[in-house]
């Protein structure tokens, strides 16, 4: 598409902390069109999470944006007023966080949540929402939404789960009900931040199933970060892989997963274990890189086997490697690098 609905172009993001600045976002770029489900994956620590609450300005005040643009629907979210910014968070855009249990207050019931989060999210006006004085009608019709969103997410008896305390809900049950807040705004993009890690095996995969069949029946394009691989295969259409930072490859998800290109990525696939079995995964040695003094070229260079002398001085930029496929590495750049031929 022309215009992708959401659009992160040269992003970065650093943190001043005492010892110096930590440069963790280092050009970023990526793109979601409507209705396109995306998935993120990348070790922890490589900015995942940085990522997504930069696209909805949750970054702690410390943070510093040097430059970038995240552009939502054409207008750059990093340069929107802060009224702008709510009314992208009431009707837009809603985020699933990785603990359901911080994500939600510990000292109102559900209902009372669920409730706020519906009325917030019907007019702009930042008190209105407020407003005592609300008719019978409408409190009944934000009832009765509540109670069909809970249904939507698949839990049981809601109306006792409205009056329900989150304590008093397992793990699962927690993350469904981060789930229904997120759909009553999410109209246009809903970004799940690893939903699952909290939570047992089974019940991620219910979970992620549950988010594939909601995103799909209301048309909402997705952001999906997730450590697990079986999980985002089944689930997107696109593939970015994130590394200190910055994205290194990005593919339609079934020619990522047959055909890796980026050393990174192909190592990340290794490391994966099999049900076949074949032997114990591999790992990538070393780790991320220190934020504070980060690689001058590519961020993978001192963890590569396959790296050259240019990958310690330049950062590759992404080329294009056939159909819709594109790698941010200087071995398919197609010239004369170190005295090989390299090939696309």
């Amino acid at each position: 598409m022309d215009n992708p609905l959401l659009e992160v172009k040269n992003l970065h993001v650093s943190f001043p902390i005492y010892e110096g600045v930590l440069k963790v976002l280092n050009g970023l770029d990526f793109k979601l069109d409507r209705g396109e489900k995306i998935g993120v994956i990348g070790e922890t620590r490589c900015g995942k999470t940085t990522t997504m609450k930069s696209i909805l300005r949750l970054l702690p005040k410390t943070a510093v944006i040097p430059k970038g643009q995240i552009l939502f629907k054409g207008t750059d979210i990093l340069t929107m007023k802060f009224g702008d910014i709510q009314k992208v968070r009431r009707q837009s855009i809603s985020m699933i966080f990785q603990d359901p249990t911080a994500a939600l207050n510990p000292v109102f019931k559900i209902g009372e949540q669920l409730l706020d989060i519906i009325k917030y999210s019907k007019d702009t006006s930042a008190d209105r929402w407020m407003d005592r004085s609300i008719g019978k009608s409408a409190k009944k019709e934000w009832n009765n939404e509540a109670v069909n969103v809970l249904k939507d997410v698949g839990l049981p008896d809601q109306e006792r789960i409205m009056e329900n305390y989150p304590i008093q809900l397992s793990g699962g049950m927690r993350q469904r009900v981060c789930i229904a807040m997120s759909l009553v705004s999410a109209r246009d993009i809903l970004i799940a931040d690893e939903p699952g890690t909290s939570l047992d095996v089974t019940i991620e995969a219910q979970i992620l199933e549950l988010l594939k069949r909601l995103v799909e029946e209301k048309g909402t394009s997705i952001i999906l970060v997730s450590h697990a691989l079986g999980a985002v295969m089944g689930l997107v259409d696109r593939v970015y892989v994130m590394y200190a930072g910055s994205m290194v490859e990005s593919a339609e998800t079934q020619a990522l997963f047959l055909d890796p290109l980026h050393p990174y990525t192909c190592g990340l696939l290794k490391a994966v274990p099999k049900l076949t079995g074949g032997g114990i995964p591999q790992g990538i040695d070393g780790r991320i890189p220190d934020y504070l003094n980060p690689p001058k070229g590519c961020r993978f260079f001192p963890r590569c086997k396959s790296a050259m002398s240019i990958c310690a001085e330049n950062r590759p930029s992404m080329f294009q490697v056939g159909g819709d496929h594109q790698v941010a590495c200087f071995l398919y750049k197609g010239d004369e690098i170190d005295g090989r031929s390299i090939a696309h």
